[in-house]
């Protein structure tokens, strides 16, 4: 296991930020302006978690002096305090005036610039997240004990925790996604204000409750860790009782909760739309279990995840990936299905899905309390199947059919239903009988129709 412990105390540590990230930060200074990096970025570097990506700056110059002080600036949220400044390797580091909360209501903050970065830090979240770094002096200023915080391995949020959350409900989704990814446990007062906030989190626009739920399954290793906080504070009921629905439903020798968060551990972070649909591909056998199995449970998951992925406004073309592999995970061909079987299945599913389809296959095998060995070695056999077949050029629509419509004009069929119908049975012919896709045989096959018409 990783030692996730922060190195010992040192009272200027080096954090090693990016050249241009002090360069900049030093403009600012010899200015006038105090500047000191915050935020994620030092929170991962004093953890030892090793350099952080993205460093952000917060310093005393308005969002005017920056953009007098650098060439090369980007108006990010100006109105908010942040300009984004290029450096001369074209990255952007963001610029952020010091700030303090005047009114929040749950969901945004209105602010107003300030002077220090003590009380910028007063308006963050958790106390790890509220440590600022000199990147000139390389000094810590850390107000609410973040550091210590970090080598317990604690989560807790700067101040009153109620009060935090009522500031912004985001942010009981945010220590979620913290604690599971650093392997932190929670303060008892913070999780407690976490658990009564949980029926105000309906009240997030769906974008940033979306946002955070593709964070869980990004950032944290095992989204697992993060997700079964959610279930066990109540944020999963209120944001997702689709899922919430798959506790205690019994599959096999667990729930089928269980599975779905195995199976979301089990497909990587690099492919976020699959670590997606591993987490709701059974979500509908809470609804077709008949006590002997779960029946069509992936047309009801279908429909389900169609409804969940539309609610927190997810681009047609997510809805459409996710909501196409669930739907089809049922059900695959085995062993001894026949090659015109396999076709007929590949037409279904189509060539752009069916590579990520098996990859389902495959976390749906890794992701049970022991892996189902004999249903890894199917869905690679049936991957170097459809492989084959695909290689062979088989017909999967009628695209790929020998003639088309010029063709079936020219034998006197108008465009129209008709003409479908007939396009359609010949695929369904050459999926039987690939050797029948030839402009030849399938013209005789027409025109064979035709004179049993007449």
């Amino acid at each position: 296991m990783t030692d996730r412990t922060p190195p010992a105390a040192d009272t200027r540590p080096d954090l090693r930020p990016p050249p241009e990230v002090v360069r900049i930060a030093r403009r600012l200074e010899d200015a006038g302006f105090s500047t000191w990096a915050v935020g994620g970025a030092v929170r991962d570097a004093l953890a030892g978690h090793g350099e952080g990506k993205d460093w952000d700056l917060a310093t005393a110059a308005r969002p005017r002096d920056v953009q007098r002080l650098f060439r090369k600036t980007i108006p990010v949220g100006v109105a908010h305090g942040t300009v984004g400044v290029l450096g001369a390797d074209n990255r952007m580091v963001e610029v952020t005036t010091f700030r303090r909360d005047v009114e929040t209501d749950g969901r945004h903050a209105k602010v107003s610039f300030s002077d220090t970065v003590e009380e910028d830090v007063q308006r963050r979240d958790f106390t790890i997240n509220a440590i600022a770094w000199h990147p000139r002096t390389h000094e810590v200023r850390d107000p609410h004990g973040g550091l210590g915080d970090l080598r317990a391995g604690v989560l807790r949020t700067v101040g009153d925790p109620r009060e935090r959350f009522r500031e912004d409900r985001l942010r009981v989704l945010r220590g979620l996604r913290f604690a599971g990814r650093f392997g932190f446990r929670v303060d008892a007062g913070t999780w407690e204000a976490a658990r009564e906030s949980a029926p105000e989190l309906p009240n997030l626009s769906a974008e940033r409750v979306r946002e955070e739920l593709l964070k869980v399954l990004k950032e944290v290793p095992r989204p697992s860790d993060s997700l079964r906080l959610y279930e066990a504070s109540g944020a999963l009921g209120t944001l997702y009782p689709e899922l919430q629905a798959c506790v205690g439903v019994m599959d096999g020798d667990e729930d089928v909760w269980t599975h779905l968060l195995r199976t979301a551990d089990a497909a990587p972070a690099s492919r976020i739309p699959l670590r997606v649909t591993a987490l709701l591909h059974d979500v509908g056998k809470p609804h077709t279990a008949d006590g002997a199995g779960f029946p069509a449970h992936a047309a009801a998951g279908a429909a389900l995840v169609l409804g969940l992925m539309t609610r927190l406004k997810f681009s047609n073309a997510e809805r459409d990936f996710t909501t196409h592999l669930v739907a089809q995970h049922e059900d695959l061909p085995g062993p001894q299905a026949s090659d015109a079987e396999v076709r007929r299945w590949l037409r279904v599913v189509g060539r752009a899905y069916v590579h990520d389809l098996l990859r389902l296959e495959l976390y749906n095998a890794e992701g049970r309390s022991t892996v189902d060995a004999e249903r890894v070695r199917a869905a690679e056999a049936l991957r170097r199947r459809a492989d084959a077949v695909m290689r062979a050029g088989a017909a999967l629509d009628i695209g790929d059919l020998a003639i088309g419509g010029a063709e079936l004009r020219a034998l006197g069929i108008p465009a129209g239903p008709r003409m479908g119908r007939i396009l359609r049975d010949l695929l369904e012919r050459v999926t039987e009988d690939p050797s029948l896709n030839t402009a030849d045989a399938l013209q005789e096959i027409v025109r064979g129709e035709l004179e049993g018409v007449e």
